[in-house]
């Protein structure tokens, strides 16, 4: 989550400096807050893949977990699978 903020907070300072940049007529700082600003985008954009993907497969986990769980009769791992499937759910939904 700190990524994410950081991320945000980054895009955000890029931004307002492109606009004063092209406000006041300083290309260099709209040149650098429009490159901050795209950093800081794209640096967002793969952490959301890579929390997505960390998802997926805490749902996958789970669900065999689930099915171990069920078919040995080990209801803790059952109940492990289910804490999982909903850590992934979760993951995927941030």
């Amino acid at each position: 989550m700190t990524e994410r903020l950081s991320n945000t907070a980054s895009s955000y300072m890029g931004g307002a400096k492109q606009t004063i940049g092209e406000t006041i007529g300083n290309t260099d700082l709209a040149a650098s807050g429009a490159q901050q600003k795209a950093q800081a985008d794209a640096a967002q954009k793969a952490a959301d893949a890579k929390t997505n993907a960390e998802g997926v497969g805490h749902k996958v986990q789970g669900q065999v977990q689930q099915n171990v769980g069920s078919m040995t009769g080990n209801t803790s791992m059952e109940a492990r699978g289910h804490a999982n499937e909903t850590r992934g759910d979760l993951e995927r939904k941030i």
